[in-house]
């Protein structure tokens, strides 16, 4: 196994237990990378915390199941607190009795900040990988981001400016779905994976009602009802729909059992990538699929709706009125977003029939802004973030 370029022998040795923890599907992709990378720098380092089933596959031992922590909106969260807490304090008294050389926080801000801090009182080195939204929504929070995490890892470049504001150490290290994802990924290919016998000519759009039982049941029926306006307008249009798991697919198939007139949609266990290649549009939830969507470049509407308790207080701690990956890095609103009481069946047929009815110039300009941004995301990030992290723990333990 290859060691550290930047490491003698004696210091990667050194380096025996990485606690790390993901919270959701996409940090598990994340994580998985690391771990690879990292196994290269520190060849004797194991890793145990809290992993789905990539970074479990890659070798680090998951205490808790992920699924624990991925929950959404306010009501959610409060009813599991109990849970959450005992958990982390839990972790927080295994690592401080047996402490590993590094933490690493993958994303789940709520539950790894306020971990980082505990451990990083009792002289643990803190890394949180994914920048929590401080420029979005909350940003008293970099305060508390500064008592806990030692080294932030940022996925975008506009997230470096308050960690410099602040003297927190960072390193932007683009995203791996950037690295992962051609250029291009030719439709009629993925359709032939999928194997969908769907004609060239035949428009296809993706479903995407997102990846966490909470959003499933804020959006499930609205889009299952924007299909079905679609249907009636195009009827010529075919439908398919990745579900996460097999949990979700279970919500969405009983969403369609109760609906009247159920519209035929073709549903995936996972290929959510190949599903966007597929596709002539994707409507989905908002999340890190919309990066995923503006990297595949399809033409893709958003939506996202909780429940209303949890919006009028999200409302009210937001400083930005974009959510999108894509209209972020932007700066302005390349693809529709519909939130909360702007998300119903018929404002989302409205944004479809818009992308389908365009005349070319609107997807030619927002296709270049996309590509733009792929190759800008595009810096091996895997092998980016392991570096960052080795030559970070080597300045700050010598």
């Amino acid at each position: 196994m290859q060691t550290s370029p930047f490491a003698d022998n004696t210091v990667a040795e050194s380096v025996t237990k990485i606690a790390i923890i993901a919270g959701e599907s996409s940090g598990d992709i994340l994580g998985a990378g690391l771990i690879k990378q990292l196994k290269k720098h520190f060849p004797h380092a194991e890793f145990e915390g809290i992993a789905g089933d990539l970074m479990q596959a890659g070798g680090c031992k998951s205490l808790y199941p992920m699924e624990s922590l991925a929950v959404m909106g306010i009501v959610p969260i409060l009813k599991r607190l109990p849970e959450l807490l005992k958990m982390r304090r839990e972790l927080a008294k295994r690592w401080i009795e047996s402490p590993p050389d590094m933490f690493i926080g993958i994303d789940a801000p709520e539950f790894n900040i306020g971990l980082e801090k505990k451990l990083k009182a009792n002289n643990i080195k803190t890394i949180h990988y994914v920048s929590p939204s401080v420029w979005a929504w909350r940003p008293k929070r970099i305060f508390k981001i500064r008592k806990a995490t030692d080294l932030m890892l940022c996925l975008f470049p506009f997230e470096q400016d308050i960690y410099q504001r602040h003297a927190i150490d960072n390193f932007c290290v683009g995203h791996p779905l950037a690295d992962q994802i051609p250029m291009e990924m030719d439709k009629s290919e993925a359709r032939q994976r999928l194997g969908l016998s769907y004609s060239a000519d035949q428009r296809v759009v993706c479903i995407m009602p997102g990846s966490r039982g909470s959003e499933m049941k804020f959006l499930g029926q609205d889009f299952i009802d924007t299909v079905k306006l679609i249907q009636d307008y195009y009827p010529d249009t075919q439908f398919i729909a990745p579900m996460a798991n097999q949990a979700r697919r279970q919500q969405f198939e009983a969403l369609l059992q109760d609906t009247r007139d159920a519209p035929d949609i073709q549903l995936f266990d996972g290929q959510s990538r190949d599903c966007m290649a597929a596709s002539d549009l994707v409507v989905m939830a908002s999340g890190t699929a919309t990066l995923e969507a503006m990297l595949i470049k399809r033409p893709t509407v958003v939506a996202y709706k909780v429940g209303g308790f949890s919006y009028q207080i999200f409302k009210q701690l937001l400083i930005i009125d974009t959510f999108a990956i894509p209209n972020l890095l932007a700066k302005k609103p390349l693809i529709p977003e519909l939130i909360q009481d702007e998300c119903t069946p018929d404002n989302i047929f409205a944004e479809v029939r818009a992308w389908l009815e365009d005349d070319g110039q609107r997807w030619q300009e927002t296709k270049a802004v996309f590509e733009e941004w792929h190759s800008k995301l595009r810096k091996d990030a895997d092998v980016y973030a392991a570096n960052s992290i080795t030559q970070w723990w080597l300045n700050n333990t010598r």
